[in-house]
């Protein structure tokens, strides 16, 4: 039931039924609703000390890969904001208007983008002297008039230093309030993908957070007791997501994926006006107030993992080609810390450093004269065109466009003998935790599954499918994630009546009840107010 579109004596009954039903609702909440401890939850997302308090700037996760209903495409997605609790109202999960978004592609390999895609967000409200809500009915369109909150985008490609713009003043979708708010968000998905000159298309809003894993990874490797892997901590949680999916040969070296097929990708975050320092600056003073980039993100868990704290931040702000010259990070690279915590944990031995197997993962692709992986797959020096002497280790995400998707992927993509998959590029399935285990440990030298961590942690796939079109993201959820310790599995559209969710569904009736008395009360008040 749409309530913008009722007639205007049918519309003061509706009203007053709301008013009574919030009543009913009100007090049978309250009636039910008891005391119970909240669930607090860590994101691997939030990588760095300064970005994990700007959730709107904070990069969680970024995806490259050969559309596999469509190759001759790439699809990237990104994602920001971490840990989206679906009921996160009144004031819901927006893009930052002070903010630049960035995709940035690197088709020569000296670290430096070629092709950037960058999203510039502008927020307006229809109503904000006289709501408080997010939306004021039900929203079937992106220019329903029940929509309060909206944002639109422009997007502009940057290309041998020229930019011009793709889309202008075009509607992002919303944050998914709930069923009853939103009940077809596939429909305003569709209205929010556009496509774009020259072939493509783009998607900007919130969706599922595609990453799955059991975070409790972070507690010391699960207290050295293996048996308690296997909850997805991210499960339920939305991100905003930004998607684009264009032709090969507009990303590839002179516009040729057959001869250059290798690409590196990675997303930024720029903020305007802001002074940015961090351990680099020794006298503290920052640098001027412009765009400056406080986010970053290539391969996942790299700053997460890899980066020790103290380098975190400046991370952050680097370009891919300034990572040969922060000699702390490039050591953990060639030494890193998890192995030997793995090792101190579980007593599996630590591979023999230096690691120029992680080194030619993370910083120069695969090639067999890069380092030990005897495999020619996703290295810029594997593009013909490529200039050989400015190509530089780098940490970005590589894809080898060349790859043909898989029919059947595998989850745990190169080390299960799919080429399609992570460390070539990044699919929204691929298991990047249990493949960087792995990985940490040697397996992608030696070719051989470390057998003690063969299971990872357990999480092998998301808690709900893809979708198998562009932008391939799922829908967002829309119940409550944090449903205290008691509740079983805790995925976000579980339906099971335990105890704990009794009690959190008294406490939703209660907040649906207020909503509704709220909504039928302020209706009527103007209406008398207005006859």
């Amino acid at each position: 039931m749409k309530v913008s579109q009722a007639k205007p004596r049918s519309r003061r009954v509706l009203d007053q039924s709301l008013l009574v039903l919030g009543t009913t609702i009100l007090a049978a909440g309250l009636g039910a609703m008891t005391l119970a401890p909240g669930l607090s939850a860590a994101s691997s997302h939030r990588e760095a000390p300064l970005i994990a308090g700007d959730p709107r700037a904070d990069n969680t996760d970024v995806y490259a890969f050969t559309s596999p209903d469509k190759a001759d495409t790439v699809t990237m997605v990104a994602n920001w904001i971490p840990m989206e609790e679906p009921n996160g109202g009144p004031n819901f999960y927006a893009f930052g208007d002070d903010l630049r978004y960035n995709i940035k592609i690197d088709n020569t390999g000296d670290g430096v983008a070629d092709v950037t895609y960058s999203w510039r967000f502008r927020s307006t409200y229809r109503d904000d002297a006289n709501q408080f809500l997010y939306n004021t009915g039900q929203v079937t369109s992106l220019n329903d008039p029940d929509l309060n909150f909206r944002q639109v985008y422009d997007l502009v490609v940057t290309t041998g230093g020229k930019s011009r713009t793709l889309l202008s003043g075009v509607p992002a979708a919303p944050s998914r309030t709930g069923k009853a708010s939103m009940p077809d968000y596939t429909a305003l998905r569709k209205q929010a993908t556009f496509g774009l000159p020259g072939g493509g298309k783009t998607y900007t809003g919130q969706a599922e957070d595609p990453f799955f894993a059991d975070l409790r990874v972070f507690d010391l490797l699960y207290g050295g007791d293996l048996s308690e892997r296997g909850q997805d901590t991210l499960a339920g949680y939305n991100v905003n997501t930004i998607a684009i999916q264009v032709p090969k040969k507009q990303l590839a070296l002179r516009g040729n994926s057959s001869r250059n097929p290798v690409i590196g990708v990675w997303s930024t975050t720029d903020r305007a006006g802001v002074t940015v320092s961090d351990s680099r600056d020794q006298k503290g003073k920052g640098t001027a107030k412009q765009w400056k980039q406080v986010s970053r993100l290539g391969n996942p868990l790299v700053n997460e993992v890899v980066v020790p704290l103290k380098f975190k931040d400046a991370f952050n702000t680097l370009n891919p080609s300034q990572d040969r010259t922060v000699q702390p990070v490039v050591d953990k690279v060639y030494d890193p810390i998890l192995p030997k915590l793995i090792q101190q944990v579980y007593g599996i031995p630590a591979p023999k450093t230096p690691r120029n197997d992680l080194a030619e993962i993370y910083l120069t692709g695969i090639c067999k004269v890069c380092g030990p992986i005897k495999a020619d797959l996703n290295a810029h020096r594997l593009n013909k065109d490529a200039p050989l002497r400015k190509i530089v280790p780098a940490e970005e995400l590589r894809l080898n466009m060349a790859v043909p998707p898989t029919a059947k992927p595998q989850r745990l993509g190169v080390l299960a003998g799919d080429l399609a998959g992570f460390p070539n590029g990044r699919r929204l399935a691929d298991d990047v935790i249990d493949i960087s285990l792995q990985a940490v440990e040697g397996a992608a030298q030696t070719g051989v599954l470390v057998p003690a961590l063969a299971d990872g942690d357990k999480v092998d796939t998301n808690e709900v499918p893809f979708d198998s079109s562009f932008p391939y993201v799922a829908l967002p959820h829309t119940k409550n994630v944090n449903r205290g310790p008691g509740a079983a599995g805790r995925t976000a559209e579980q339906t099971s009546a335990s105890p704990m969710r009794k009690t959190t569904q008294a406490a939703a009736f209660a907040g649906v009840g207020v909503m509704l008395l709220g909504i039928g009360g302020f209706r009527l008040r103007r209406r008398g107010k207005n006859s």
